[in-house]
């Protein structure tokens, strides 16, 4: 798939996905414009399947939805709230830990730089680029498990980890497209273009899809 492709491409997958939930952190941040709820949730989201995400947000929100109301909570309190998302004892310390510094170097207002999120735990350049992209509404593409296979998938890029997906993507990715990128392929990726035996025959690009690494289809 080439550059030229892409508007086509995305305007076919948008039309594929339209029956389909959006993540829930899409949801949260549609709802909210908050990046302390798109961080917090993009945080609990790793490795948790959409709906225990959505449900531990909405448990942790109700009890604190600021930095400073979230300092208030002892880690007992936190754990509770977002169990049974994968590694909540980690994602618990990490909770903590970022209420911590959000006040003490933040003023207790998400940073919208990728370098300062950085610097918090358990922020990694996925995190980063979704508080960016959905929470400050600055351009910024997000590469998941879902982006990076698609996009290697379709042969738009041909690289072997999301942050060499991420580098590319900059370069061949119009930028109007970046916030949106994220959220269509995933999408896309948990309904049609699943890891293993994808829905090519329900796909509106197959015909046009490089099915890089593509062994059993459906």
């Amino acid at each position: 798939m080439q550059p030229t492709e892409v508007r086509s491409a995305l305007a076919a997958v948008r039309g594929a996905i339209r029956p389909f939930v959006v993540p829930a952190v899409t949801r949260i941040a549609d709802e909210s414009r908050d990046p302390f709820r798109v961080l917090v949730s993009t945080m609990l989201s790793l490795r948790t399947k959409d709906a225990v995400t959505d449900a531990a947000s909405m448990r942790l929100f109700a009890l604190a939805d600021t930095p400073r109301a979230l300092r208030g909570l002892s880690r007992r309190e936190i754990q509770r709230a977002i169990y049974p998302v994968c590694f909540y004892r980690n994602k618990t310390k990490h909770l903590a830990e970022v209420a911590r510094l959000l006040g003490e170097r933040h003023g207790d207002r998400v940073p919208a730089t990728m370098e300062e999120l950085l610097e918090l735990p358990g922020v990694g350049r996925k995190t980063a680029n979704l508080v960016l992209s959905l929470g400050h509404g600055i351009d910024a593409i997000c590469v998941d498990t879902h982006v990076h296979r698609i996009s290697n998938r379709w042969g738009f890029v041909r690289t072997k980890t999301p942050d060499d997906t991420e580098r590319r993507l900059r370069h061949r990715l119009p930028r109007r497209h970046w916030i949106e990128y994220n959220d269509l392929l995933v999408t896309f990726g948990q309904n049609v273009c699943t890891p293993l035996s994808p829905w090519c025959s329900r796909c509106p690009l197959a015909a046009r899809c490089e099915r890089r690494g593509v062994g059993r289809s459906r």
